[in-house]
Formats: C-alpha cells, structure tokens, sequence
C-alpha cells in the first residue's frame, strides 16, 4: 500500500488537518520537476538556481508543517495532563467515598432505635445494598472514562508516529527525486528535534494509565484489563463468518425475487378478494424496515470510507460496534425471512394453509428478533436500539443527544410503516374471523381515520421531535435553533389534521370539500418548504454564499478534504464528488413536494391509492438515506472544529469556578509534573509551583483539585523531563 492511502485510511478523522500534507508536498515535488528548465537548452547555473529556489520555498512548507504539528501535538499533551488529572482524582473521590459509606453505615447500625418495628440488621442491609450499587456504577463509568481516556493517547500516539513517517517518507522522495541530501539533513535537523517527535510522555501516560486501571479497577488481573482497554483496528476486519452469510442471503433474496413474482402471476386468480390489499400493506411496512436497514449498510460503509466518525456520532463503543457488513447481513437475513413468508402466503390457498398465519409469523419473528434477551443476534445493536428507542418515545423525560434526535428522524421517514403495522394490529382484532363475524366492507375500520387511532399514529414521529426539540430549549434556553425547529414539526401536526379531515368528508360524503381541501393543500406547501429549508441550511448546513479565493483553496491540502468554492454548497466537504451534493439538493427538493404528486393521482384517479403509497413511502426511505450522509458530514465537520476524536466522559461534576483553572492547565503543559518513578503508584500526581498556587487561590473543597505531593520531593522540586 502507498503511504497516501496508509495516511489517510488511519488519520483520526477530526484531525484531518493537522495531519502532514503528504500529498500535497508530493505535488510540489512532481510539479517542481515538471517545470524544471530543460538540460539541454539551459545552463548550469540557471538549474542550479532553479532548484535552490524551490528547495527554499519547500523548505519553508516543510517548517510550517512541522510549527503546525508541534503546536497541535503540544495542545493535546496539555490536554491529557488534564484529562489525566482529573481521572485520577475521580479515582481516589470513589475510594475514599466508599470509605465514608462504610463508615456511616456502621454508624446507622449503632444509632438504630432498638425500639423499631424495622430489624436493625433489615434497615442496615438495605442501606449497603444501595452504598454498593451506587459504587458499582461508579466504578462502572470510571472504566469506561479510563477506556476512552487510553483510546484518545493511543490516538495522540499514532499520530506522532505517522507525521514522522510522512516528513521521512517525503523528505527522501525529494531527495530521490533530485538527488541532493538537503532532506536527510532537514530530517535530522529539524523533525528528529521536533517536540512532537522527541517527547515520550505519552508513552509514560499510556504505561501509567495501563498500571492504574489494572491495579485499581480490574483488581490485578492484567489480562481482563488489557482486552477492555484494547483499541480496535483503524480499519474495519471483515468476519469469513459474516461475508458467508451475507453471501448465502443475498444470493437467498435474489432468487427468491424472481421466485415471487412468477408464482405471482400463476396463482393471482386465488387472490383477487378484497383482502389482498390488505396484506399488501402488512408486508409493506416490513419491506421498509428492511430496506432501511439495507441503506443504513450502504450509509456505514461510505462514512467509513471517507474518514466519517459515525462511531463517536452515534456514542458507539469504537472496540465493539456493528460493522456495515454485519448490518448488511441483517438486512438480507431478515429480506430471506420476509421473502419466504411471501412466498408461503402466495401457496397459502394451494397448500390449504389460512392466508393470515404467514403474515402474522412473519411480523412476530420480526419482533422476537429486535426484543430476545439471548446474547446473540447482534445483541448490543439490539439493546442499543432498544435504549434509545425507549428514549424516543418517554420524550422529553430524558435528556436529547445525537442519537436521539436523528433515530427520531428514521421514524418520521418511516411513518407509513407506523400506519402499516396499526392496520396490522386492526386488521387481526377486528377484521379478520377469528372472535367475531366479519363486517361488511363499508363498516370496516381498519385504514380509516374514523375513531382516531389512525390521526394519532401518524402523529407520533413528529411528536417524539417535537418534545426532543422542547426538552432541548429546557436544558440550553435557545429559541433557535430548538424552539424554531419545533415549530417544523408542529407544521406536521396541522397537515395531518387536515389530511384526516379531508378524508372523513369524502368518506361520508362521498366528495372532497373544496374550501377545506384548500387548507390542506396551503398546509402542505408551508411544511414542504419548512422542513425543505431546514434540511438544506441547518441540517446539512449548505446554501452557503461565502467566498473563498483560489489561491486559498488550491493551497489548503489537507488530507482528504477539499477546500474550495463550492455553488450553493460549504466551504468545506467531505465527499469528494460536487455532484452527489447537488444530486441530493435536487432529489431532496423533489420528493419533499412528492405528496403533489399523489394528489393529482389520487384525485384523479390515475392510479390505486395503495400502490401509490408504497411507491412513495419507498422513496421517502430513499431520500432519508441521501439525507443522513449529508447530516453526519456536518456533525462531523463540527467535531472536527472542535478536534474531538473521542468520547468525552466525566465522572466528577465540572465547577464553574474552576474552568478558567483548567482551561489555563490545559494551555501550559509545564503547570501539570507527574513522577518518573518506575513503580507508578496511583494518587502519586504532582503539580508544579504555579499549579498549587493556582489551586489555593481556587479556595474550594472539591476533591477533584485536590494536590498530593508525592514521597520524597521538596515543594520547589520540578521534573526537568517535561517541557
């Protein structure tokens, strides 16, 4: 593999650029000898100085490129301190509160009134059991912290040793091309000397945070502390076991496709009653799930490709997450499952096996998969789907995160899989001759907006956003952007209000009301071209009418990212085709005003109201597909603002009063001295001068800037080690 691909498959994806320019440097060289005056028509002296000029300006851009390292590499060591700092004292917060607990819990023990009705011991039990669960959960969130905290160093580690092999790599290929020597001495000179090059205290902190964890929260079992601190490949491993089945699936649904439609075709005549449409739409709703899923596969494997941090997005465990091949896997196991119940419905009157089973076994397998307790089945994908699906729906209980918000999103595409299964779940109580005789087809209930529970459903995925975006002004007090997107939502509340009603009129009536199809028809365009512009300017974050120069645009090289002038796009993007922007503006535009279309055929009677709704309710799936590319890019391109690689969990509560403390720590790496010892003990960290003046003047009792001053080392002691 050349090392451009090498770099750019195991950058971390939010420090894109601060990366070496690799590529760009490489094209300064091939450029260079391109220009080069001809051997043959010029003289000596004038090569010569050709080449010492471009030597002065690669030179120049090699240091800025180092500068830029060194400085980038410098603020991320502070930050580790940091980081460092306060686990370790939230460490020590949990022992010694595990200490306190106990200590009071024999003190109740004592004071127990020996006249109570309650058994001392009872009352005592009952408090330890709650002191331990409490410690447990700490100690819980303590080793995911300690686990995120290894993965970021790891990350800091691996970028050190890939800017060293980019300036070596590209230093020699001048060399080559050239042949000169000036970039073995640039490398001995300047990036052997580099800070970010001679600086081992990351090592020291992987090796420290190693001891500690194994040490304080494992119990001395390296073996089991070591697999939880394990850091996963940069690049995704493809299972034998996973590509098999994948295989054997597909191949499953493509041949039972064709197998559908020709069994259709000879055994229609045994399906032309009125109950065929309906199980249209109870296998309809299962076919969207399952094509979702298909598109979610395809939306992973791009992310990943081009350097898109879902995984810290959607607050995954980056050491165990499903892949897009495991989550294709799904797709077509759960396609052959659909297929075959399709297929065993289409024989149902030849084999003499009741029509209504085949559906029914299918949904109920659908159910038991996503909600077994069996330790299979993909099952933290399950009980992380699960989780925030519960989330969802107690909106606005819980607090809103990415996940949250942008499952809810998947739900409001997939609102005609919602009415699907309630017309399932009519269909089987009160349609079919199970309990009761069957009605007669104008008395039916099932599909229509007759009692209500129709108008309810189909509001439900934009009241799960709503309560999201309330509960978020809650916790921030920002009308925009949180009240202003609720109002989007709301938009839906009017439309689906006025669909109902234009529905019962005709219903009853047996023709549409015109003033009142009117509203619904102004009530549509009004939410079209609010959730339009949202999706363009907000989510997407597109529609930007700034300028950049070419100058600026052709000098940015960063690793895999394109700074240009883009039409009606950002400044910055990720994917490097402009067409598959404006593609998705266009297709977005389109089928956001989709329901235009279903009204004309539908009023007109151009086409089966049925089949129309699983045409569209297809494309709906396909535009929320386009729709999450873009939406993770800006999340990511915000994280990426942020140079945030990894999770940030904290255990201790974060004071105001200290911010301003830590945000200076941060800044000055000389402020923060750890020992150099080589038998690490925990609680062993030490500040300089200037730190615990810093913190005595804090006057505050917070145990997580408390200072401990290790054995055998004055006040006035400083590590010469550190810079």
């Amino acid at each position: 593999m050349k090392f451009a691909a090498h770099l750019s498959a195991h950058i971390t994806p939010e420090w894109r650029k601060q990366y070496v320019r690799y590529e760009y440097l490489k094209e300064m060289l091939y450029y260079a000898q391109e220009q080069a005056p001809p051997p043959d028509t010029s003289d000596e002296e004038t090569i010569r100085r050709y080449y010492a000029k471009f030597d002065q300006k690669f030179f120049t851009q090699c240091e800025q490129e180092l500068n830029k390292i060194n400085m980038f590499f410098s603020e991320k060591l502070a930050e580790a301190h940091r980081k460092w700092a306060n686990l370790h004292s939230e460490l020590q917060l949990a022992k010694s509160r595990r200490t306190e607990d106990t200590i009071s819990t024999i003190k109740n023990r004592a004071s127990t009134r020996k006249d109570s009705i309650f058994p001392a011991t009872l009352i005592v039990t009952d408090k330890r059991q709650k002191v331990l669960a409490q410690h447990a959960r700490k100690i819980s969130d303590l080793k995911l912290a300690f686990s995120e905290f290894y993965l970021s160093l790891i990350l800091l580690q691996n970028y050190q040793s890939l800017n060293f092999t980019g300036f070596r790599k590209i230093l020699k290929k001048h060399d080559k091309v050239f042949d000169q020597d000036s970039g073995t001495g640039f490398r001995v000179n300047k990036v052997e000397s580099a800070p970010f090059y001679t600086n081992k205290q990351i090592d020291k902190l992987i090796h420290e945070c190693e001891e500690t964890y194994i040490s304080e929260l494992e119990e001395g079992n390296r073996t089991r502390a070591m697999k939880r601190l394990r850091v996963p490949p940069l690049v995704d491993q493809e299972s034998p076991k996973t590509t098999f089945f994948m295989g054997f699936f597909s191949g499953s649904v493509a041949f039972m496709s064709v197998a559908i439609i020709i069994i259709a075709i000879f055994v229609s005549e045994y399906h032309r009653d009125s109950s065929w449409s309906a199980y249209v739409t109870i296998y309809r709703g299962m076919f969207l799930v399952i094509f979702l899923t298909g598109l979610l596969g395809v939306n992973t494997f791009g992310w990943r490709k081009y350097g898109v941090n879902h995984v810290l997005i959607f607050e995954l465990d980056p050491r165990d997450h499903i892949s897009f091949h495991e989550l294709l896997e799904v797709a077509f196991f759960l396609a052959t499952v659909w297929c075959m119940s399709v297929i065993l419905f289409l024989f149902s009157p030849v084999i003499g096996v009741d029509r209504f089973v085949s559906p029914l076994a299918c949904f109920a397998f659908f159910v038991f998969f996503l909600f077994n307790p069996i330790h299979s089945f993909k099952y933290k994908a399950r009980f992380w789907l699960i989780r925030y699906l519960f989330r969802i729906v107690t909106a606005p209980l819980f607090p809103v995160s990415f996940p949250d918000f942008w499952l809810a999103d998947q739900l409001n595409s997939l609102s005609t899989m919602l009415l699907d299964m309630e017309f399932l779940f009519c269909y089987y109580i009160f349609e079919l001759d199970w309990f009761i005789t069957p009605q007669n087809d104008d008395t039916k209930i099932c599909g229509s907006y007759r009692y209500g529970v129709r108008i309810i459903v189909a509001m439900l995925p934009a009241w799960f956003r709503f309560a999201q975006c309330l509960r978020r002004y809650y916790t921030t007090k920002k009308v925009h952007p949180h009240l202003v997107n609720a109002g989007k939502y709301s938009t839906t509340f009017v439309v689906v209000s006025l669909s109902a009603a234009v529905s019962l009129y005709k219903e009853n009536h047996g023709f549409h009301y015109t003033p009142l199809l009117v509203c619904w028809f102004l009530a549509c365009v009004m939410s079209s071209c609010y959730t339009l512009s949202w999706d363009l300017k907000m989510d997407w974050g597109l529609l930007s009418f700034s300028t950049s120069s070419p100058s600026s645009s052709a000098d940015s090289g960063d690793v895999g990212g394109d700074w240009c002038h883009n039409a009606l796009l950002r400044e910055e993007t990720v994917y490097p085709s402009k067409a598959f922007y404006y593609f998705a503006i266009v297709q977005n535009s389109l089928l956001r005003f989709a329901w235009c279309f279903s009204y004309a055929c539908t009023v007109g009677g151009f086409m089966d109201s049925n089949l129309l709704t699983c045409v569209l309710s297809v494309l709906e799936v396909f535009r929320r597909f386009m729709w999450n590319y873009l939406r993770l890019e800006n999340e990511h391109l915000n994280n990426c603002g942020e140079f945030r690689a990894t999770r940030d969990i904290s255990i201790a509560p974060l004071e105001e009063d200290h911010q301003a403390l830590l945000c200076e720590m941060m800044d000055n790496p000389d402020m923060l001295i750890r020992r150099r010892t080589p038998n690490f003990s925990p609680g062993l960290i030490q500040y300089s001068n200037e730190t615990k003046h810093l913190l005595a003047r804090s006057n505050t009792n917070d145990p997580s800037l408390n200072v401990q001053q290790g054995p055998g080392q004055s006040p006035d002691e400083e590590d010469d080690d550190d810079d």
